[in-house]
């Protein structure tokens, strides 16, 4: 009988395989999030998380650390400066360095929820798979790529989430095969057709490492005046051709990526601290509250004051 059955599988056409895999993967992420609500829900396995939504959710503001995200169930869009990214059911996400994201559910019901498959990217672990691999694609010229990308998923990559995700069924095998298997689902996403995006998260000495290390000082002083020629000489660059790569992979200059740095943060201090707005502009680096409240606006779709309202309210 078993036989029989994965006889039946491999003679099915490659999009019936694809939808019965995520069929079989929504049943596994509705068994181990039933009952816990909405949102992220960590598991057994470092670095693995399920999210679940029951409804479509306003938008959700935040920095995106490198990860890969499939989207079993529902759809979902994503917002990166003013490109709007559209994936659904048997698509995935990758994004490749830290980015301000703006994230919302467009696609969920009570009864049948969005559902996510979310894996956090380790770019150490990549490299390791790149200096092993002996593909011709390695010695590519390398084109400077987006930091986001979304892709259809194959049969091969959808496998390996699956027997991931079984693992929970069996914690004692966890520390032996999850680390296998997360392996091997680095090697399909650099065999991938967004390889190459994928293969530059972890070269050393790419434009896209190169604009991650950047990225990281911004991250840890946003707060101060930007000095973007000082960024440039880190990056190794020219200040000219800093700026374009760094437009590239984030879709954005490097001071508006510290403008949405400065105002996330800010929402965070009036939401978690209760400071005041004209405090939190301060705090982050805002000379001028009024200019601190029209960015916010922009946005967040309000002024701090009412949007911070909402949100308690929500």
């Amino acid at each position: 009988m078993l036989n029989q059955l994965i006889n039946q599988d491999a003679l099915a056409k490659p999009s019936e395989r694809i939808a019965n895999q995520c069929k079989e993967l929504a049943a596994l992420v509705t068994r181990h999030t039933e009952g816990k609500g909405n949102g992220f829900h960590k598991t057994a396995i470092d670095k693995l998380e399920f999210t679940r939504e029951s409804s479509a959710s306003a938008a959700l503001h935040g920095v995106y650390q490198p990860i890969l995200g499939i989207i079993v169930q529902g759809k979902k869009e994503a917002l990166l400066g003013e490109e709007t990214y559209r994936y659904g059911e048997a698509q995935y996400l990758v994004i490749s360095v830290d980015l301000p994201l703006s994230g919302f559910v467009v696609e969920a019901t009570p009864d049948k929820p969005y559902l996510g498959f979310k894996l956090n990217l380790d770019p150490r672990q990549l490299c390791d798979i790149i200096t092993a691999q002996t593909s011709p694609s390695a010695n590519k010229k390398e084109n400077c790529v987006r930091g986001l990308f979304v892709s259809t998923a194959d049969a091969p990559l959808l496998d390996c989430a699956l027997r991931l995700t079984r693992l929970l069924d069996t914690p004692q095998d966890i520390p032996i095969l999850a680390p296998m298997i997360i392996r091997e689902i680095y090697y399909r996403l650099l065999m991938g057709e967004q390889g190459e995006a994928v293969r530059q998260i972890a070269t050393s000495g790419s434009n896209m490492e190169r604009i991650a290390e950047a990225i990281k000082l911004i991250k840890a002083d946003f707060t101060k005046p930007m000095r973007v020629e000082y960024l440039a000489g880190q990056a190794k660059m020219s200040p000219s051709s800093f700026h374009h790569h760094f437009k590239q992979v984030t879709s954005m200059s490097p001071l508006q990526y510290q403008k949405q740095l400065r105002l996330l943060e800010a929402r965070r201090l009036m939401l978690a601290e209760n400071a005041d707005a004209t405090n939190a502009a301060y705090q982050v680096g805002y000379e001028s509250p009024s200019q601190f409240s029209r960015e916010y606006s922009r946005m967040f779709g309000a002024p701090p004051i009412r949007d911070i309202e909402r949100l308690r309210t929500a």
